[in-house]
């Protein structure tokens, strides 16, 4: 009897496993199996995560245990390449990876590509381009929104406007999955989903993304410190994002203080050590918890930047009411801390914050006690139903009119001519400004100085 030929699908089996033997010393065996078996790639990704002037973090999500790594050159043809070291990813990690590119210029672009298991990643072969953050004071943009629902808008076309904008960072300030579950599998699956937007793949590639987190992305609807899940959720969100820090030793949570161009962002978590909302408020109510409030309050007489925003996914102003999902609820820690601002005469603190499914631009007078008014820069949502009951809520004063009428991101530009200053305008799905811009200048950020009335354009 003659030997029966080898078919081409047999051909190419037996080369891949000749191909996985290779890699067995870094993958082992069932990474070199997962290798015989399919095409290893990026499942979702890359993404640039906290970018400082001399590193920078991409994030893939892998489609088994691969090594990955980053190739990365000054020049798009890449003729004078470097690779960073590889990353494994881990099962236990929902084969989620963050690899650190280190000994890279300030204010510099670089261009980068994905290897998986040392190769070129197939279905990733155009590199992209991400830019280091500068040494020192600089002007720069950040774009922010909050409220992404791929299950009502799964073209989410506000991104293509975002990356018209040309931001230097995107924020993104909670509600950024709903993943509505006290299951953590059910999370991971809604930022699979997220990640896969198409108007939104570029700008995560290219422009470097820090998020915290809200109620949605959490667990459910309006969910707090009794979460059965919340272990879980905060291990899904590391999982997916690749801030430059979270929370402290001994103390979980998503957290951290980051600072771009000379300017200081304090990115607070809302939901892990938050009491329920209708509990009586008093003393010992608490949205941040003891150790995280002790932190913030560290760090902001730490600061020396002229400008201190404080990011949070829920809103600062009185609006919602007392039972409110929002600071509303949670005036008496609230005050606490805007007194803390005002008695240690720190100066150049702005808000922002998201979640109300409308564009806001609120103030808290605090000039009428002693320290300066506080502003509340609000963007929601970048892909969710507009709310038709919030504008009728009443917060202490409304610098804007709200904006209701759909889809809505925010944009911060940072100058130092002739003062540190920042201007917010609130863009539309178009990229389109949908009212005055709001400036503010660090000296107007100063105890003593009232500001709200003359900047008030409700009309």
């Amino acid at each position: 009897m003659s030997r029966r030929a080898a078919s081409p699908y047999a051909n190419t089996l037996r080369r891949r496993l000749v191909q996985s033997t290779l890699a067995l010393p870094l993958l082992g065996p069932r990474g070199a199996l997962a290798t015989a078996l399919g095409y290893p790639r990026l499942m979702q990704g890359p993404m640039i995560g906290g970018a400082s002037p001399d590193s920078m973090t991409v994030w893939g999500r892998a489609s088994g245990p691969q090594s990955l790594s980053v190739e990365y050159a000054l020049d798009r043809a890449f003729l004078d390449t470097r690779t960073t070291a590889a990353v494994v990813a881990q099962p236990e990690d929902d084969y989620t990876v963050r690899i650190r590119i280190p000994g890279l210029a300030p204010s510099t672009r670089y261009w980068y590509r994905v290897l998986v298991n040392g190769q070129v990643d197939r279905y990733h072969k155009t590199p992209y381009a991400a830019r280091t953050a500068p040494i020192s004071s600089a002007a720069f943009r950040v774009a922010f929104g909050s409220c992404a629902r791929v299950q009502l808008d799964a073209e989410q076309r506000i991104f293509h406007a975002v990356r018209a904008a040309e931001p230097d960072l995107f924020f993104w300030l909670g509600d950024n999955i709903y993943g509505d579950s006290d299951q953590p599998d059910v999370l991971a699956e809604e930022y699979r989903r997220q990640r896969m937007v198409e108007s939104l793949t570029p700008l995560l590639a290219t422009v470097p993304q820090l998020a915290t987190w809200d109620d949605h992305d959490f667990g459910l609807n309006n969910a707090d410190r009794t979460n059965p899940v919340r272990d879980g959720a905060l291990r899904v969100f590391r999982n997916h994002w690749a801030n430059p820090g979270g929370g402290l030793e001994g103390v979980p949570g998503v957290f951290f203080r980051f600072q771009y161009g000379g300017i200081d962002f304090f990115f607070l978590d809302g939901r892990y050590y938050r009491d329920p909302n209708d509990q009586p408020d008093g003393p010992r109510k608490t949205l941040l918890g003891t150790a995280q409030k002790d932190w913030l309050k560290a760090q902001l007489r730490a600061s020396t930047a002229p400008l201190k925003l404080l990011v949070c996914g829920s809103g600062w102003s009185m609006g919602d009411g007392p039972q409110g999902d929002s600071w509303a609820a949670f005036l008496h820690e609230r005050d606490e801390l805007f007194d803390f601002i005002r008695d240690h005469d720190i100066g150049g603190v702005a808000l922002l914050s998201g979640d109300t499914h409308v564009g806001e631009l609120n103030c808290m007078r605090w000039s009428e006690r002693g320290g300066y008014d506080l502003y509340d820069l609000v963007s929601s949502p970048l892909a969710q139903q507009p709310s038709e009951t919030w504008p009728e809520l009443t917060p202490e004063h409304r610098v804007r009119r709200v904006y209701m009428r759909g889809a809505n991101f925010g944009v911060l530009d940072f100058a130092w001519e002739p003062e540190p200053r920042l201007s917010f305008t609130l863009r539309d799905v178009r990229g389109d400004v949908v009212w005055a811009p709001l400036t503010l200048t660090a000296s107007e950020l100063r105890n003593g100085r009232a500001t709200c009335t003359e900047k008030t354009i409700v009309d």
